[in-house]
């Protein structure tokens, strides 16, 4: 796989449009002494995550006629939404896998868009993800990270930021797969490359750290947790030579700094992010993404409500 070029990102904007939103970038209204934060509020988004431009763009750029016999993803919940919106839209039944932590909100939601939800163990789905394919499932298999036109539909975020903000030190974003920060990273390189590409990972799951560390993709622990949007066992070998390209440095936050992040953007800015929406944010105002104009992506806000009151209550959720 090869990171879009120019044209292919004018293409995905193009198929996005009237889909997707434009979404605004926002100055964190707190006082960080050498520091700017802006969020790029991608929860805003009409199914509350960046990912609705990776799957409509996906599923708009292949031929319909080979999608007559369904869509079938691999995603927590907010890919597969977008494949859902972009599959009923064409009149195609769509499948989707799930791993048992993903939230229910997000399955709930995907159950909503009349999607097939297919709960399975987390290294069950990570298979899934290896293989792509899901046995008994039938139709064209979307990749939520390993696809080149996921990649360009998610470079329309750094594009959008580059309009609104030319002075930019540093981006820092949400690490699942690793499609969110090869798309933004690819815009970066080519149109600023002194910014800083910083990917965030949550203390329960560090496969990005690992993978800089011993020059490769290697195995590590993942526990679940209320972050359900990023972490993994380890980083996918197709996307490392992306990765590689596009990331300078891996952060990690703690489970108590990204819930601090979430009471403050509810509190500051009337904002609901998930976990990894929150976590570039709790990077940054650690001090972790350094000083000057940091840009943090807040990729999602589609969390449960039990744990969201659990956080907004000052405690750990389940």
């Amino acid at each position: 796989m090869h990171l879009p070029a120019e044209t292919d990102i004018a293409a995905a904007r193009a198929n996005i449009a009237g889909i997707a939103l434009r979404t605004p970038l926002w100055r964190l209204n707190i006082d960080v002494p050498g520091t700017n934060i802006y969020l790029k509020l991608e929860n805003l988004q009409p199914l509350g995550s960046f990912k609705i431009r990776a799957a409509v763009n996906a599923i708009k750029s292949k031929d319909p006629a080979a999608l007559r016999g369904g869509v079938v993803g691999a995603s927590a919940g907010n890919f597969g939404q977008g494949l859902a919106m972009a599959a009923r839209r064409m009149g195609v039944p769509v499948t989707i896998v799930a791993p048992d932590g993903a939230a229910k909100a997000k399955t709930d939601a995907l159950e909503a868009m009349g999607a097939k939800v297919i709960r399975v163990p987390f290294a069950e789905w990570w298979q899934v993800l290896l293989a792509r394919r899901f046995e008994g499932a039938e139709g064209v298999f979307f990749h939520p990270v390993a696809e080149q036109t996921v990649v360009a539909g998610n470079a329309t975020i750094a594009s959008e930021i580059l309009e609104d903000l030319n002075d930019i030190d540093a981006v820092v974003v949400p690490f699942g797969g690793g499609g969110l920060i090869s798309g933004i990273g690819t815009v970066m390189r080519r149109m600023k490359p002194e910014v800083r590409m910083l990917a965030v990972e949550s203390e329960t799951a560090q496969p990005l750290a690992a993978a800089l560390a011993a020059g490769g993709p290697v195995k590590v622990k993942h526990e679940p947790s209320f972050v359900d949007g990023i972490g993994s066992g380890m980083v996918l070998d197709e996307m490392w030579p992306l990765i590689r390209e596009n990331v300078d440095q891996a952060l990690s936050v703690s489970l108590t700094e990204i819930a601090g992040a979430i009471r403050l953007l509810a509190a500051k800015h009337h904002v609901i992010a998930e976990g990894a929406g929150a976590a570039s944010m709790a990077a940054a105002l650690a001090g972790r993404a350094g000083k000057g104009n940091i840009v943090c992506i807040v990729s999602g806000g589609n969390i449960d409500a039990a744990r969201l009151a659990a956080i907004l209550k000052g405690e750990m959720p389940v």
